[in-house]
């Protein structure tokens, strides 16, 4: 139920005012003075306020100028009998919602209230998830342990909150976007729009137009004047994704506006100033690109101004178990799993493997594990195909111990058959040591496990893989 305050000298109007409002089902607070309604706004919260523009004291226009300082969530409605287009632009100037002439219909007015609540929680909705944004990509929340992603934080940190151009360059995977939001979420505009322009993903034709925006008639199809994601940044940040795929054309227009920081939409006369900061990220080696003439230096040096180089995942390694962490917590909640861990043979499994994909693909095994897995603990039945191809000798492993290889077996190498391989080969040699261990433990799993070096669970997912009654 919303509260709504009236500020109102006139007694009559307030008392109208308050009946009319108290019927619709709003919660009715009514002052007869500006003062009285300012004093009112330090102790209570309301969501809306009507108030008279001539009051016997301070006017309407202060009225509203007090509650935005109290709350920019609050709206205004200005109500009076002197309106006039000077005074209701001029209301609407310093944030109020609507202006209201007398005399007005009560019903019409309760249109405009409810006009005015709903922006109320547009803009309340807005503030929540801009401030889950900003939760979401504090620097803590980046991953990462290793010296290499600690160097990176430490740039991050450095030039969060200045105006620098930065370029950020490494594999496709490594979290280019997630490091430029940082930086956005955690600067003075981390308030303003954050906007994504994909060079890569754009039709050179309509490039100009996406970023400088066009006027009325400047081509076939150009109905009205749209504005462009350059001018939608103004305050903010625009990041430049996969800047390395601009055309050469539009390599010259963005150096000429990084160099004025001023644009002229296609088909205009009058260029437009912006402030904005420019983030780009590339997964190109763009010095090899400026040597063999595919991307202008002057351009590249222009982004160059602070490099932050993102390494890949298997440069950091040691990152993966805080990563492995995260995304289980992650995909856990979302999907309401009962998954809690993986298993020793899965750990020693995906820190094995080299990830042409980088964090995303890490991402991605993690959330199909999760979904595959009907237990607690992760095996490697839930573990996608491709990451399992070629590491059959990894499964039983105890990745936490290296394995001890002062004396090791060698099995003869046997004569393959079209009908019998590797695999198979491999698999006869598990099960016969798992039989091995298992009448060694009188039949007893958990001891069967311990003297093979891995957990229950693991065990009994191979025991019932290789179809071996233990009972």
């Amino acid at each position: 139920m919303a509260r709504i305050l009236i500020v109102e000298d006139d007694a009559s109007m307030r008392e109208v005012l308050s009946f009319f409002l108290s019927n619709e089902g709003y919660q009715i607070q009514a002052v007869e003075s500006g003062e009285a309604g300012l004093e009112l706004l330090k102790e209570e919260s309301f969501d809306l306020v009507m108030t008279d523009l001539k009051l016997g004291g301070i006017s309407g226009l202060e009225v509203l100028q007090g509650v935005k300082t109290v709350s920019e969530a609050i709206e205004v409605i200005i109500i009076t009998a002197y309106s006039t287009v000077e005074t209701a632009l001029d209301a609407i100037k310093k944030g109020a919602f609507d202006y209201v002439g007398k005399p007005f219909k009560l019903n019409e007015l309760s249109l405009i209230i409810k006009k005015a609540l709903e922006k109320r929680e547009l803009f309340l909705e807005n503030q929540r998830l801009r401030g889950e944004l900003q939760e979401r990509y504090r620097f803590s929340n980046i991953i990462g342990q290793s010296r290499k992603m600690q160097r990176v934080f430490d740039v991050i940190r450095r030039v969060a909150n200045t105006r620098t151009t930065v370029l950020i360059s490494g594999e496709s995977g490594t979290g280019k976007e997630l490091v430029a939001k940082a930086l956005h979420f955690n600067s003075s505009r981390a308030k303003q729009h954050f906007i994504v322009v994909n060079c890569g993903a754009i039709p050179e034709t309509l490039l100009e137009s996406e970023l400088f925006g066009h006027v009325k008639g400047a081509f076939t199809g150009a109905h009205t004047t749209k504005k462009g994601l350059v001018e939608e940044a103004d305050k903010g940040t625009l990041f430049l994704d996969e800047v390395g795929e601009l055309p050469q054309t539009m390599q010259v227009k963005l150096l000429r506006f990084l160099q004025e920081r001023k644009f002229r939409p296609v088909g205009g006369t009058q260029e437009i100033p912006v402030d904005i900061r420019v983030l780009a990220a590339t997964n190109k080696d763009l010095e090899k690109e400026v040597k063999e003439g595919r991307f202008r230096e002057d351009l590249f040096y222009r982004l160059n101004v602070i490099r932050i180089i993102l390494p890949s995942l298997r440069e950091r390694k040691d990152d993966i178990p805080y990563l492995l962490g995260h995304f289980l917590k992650k995909f856990s909640e979302e999907k309401g799993s009962t998954v809690r861990s993986f298993s020793q043979e899965v750990i020693k499994i995906l820190y094995s493997y080299d990830y042409p994909g980088n964090v995303r693909e890490l991402e991605n095994i993690v959330e199909y594990s999760v979904a595959l897995t009907q237990d607690e603990i992760i095996t490697p039945d839930a573990v996608p195909a491709h990451i399992l191809s070629g590491m059959d000798s990894l499964i039983g492993e105890n990745p936490v111990s290296p394995v001890n290889s002062q004396s090791t077996m060698t099995p003869d190498l046997p004569e393959f058959t079209q009908d019998y391989n590797i695999e198979r080969y491999m698999e006869d040699i598990e099960k016969g040591i798992l039989i091995k261990a298992l009448n060694k433990a009188n039949g007893i799993k958990t001891e069967a496990a311990k003297i093979l070096g891995i957990s229950f669970r693991s065990i009994r997912y191979k025991l019932q893989k290789y179809g071996i009654k233990d009972d």
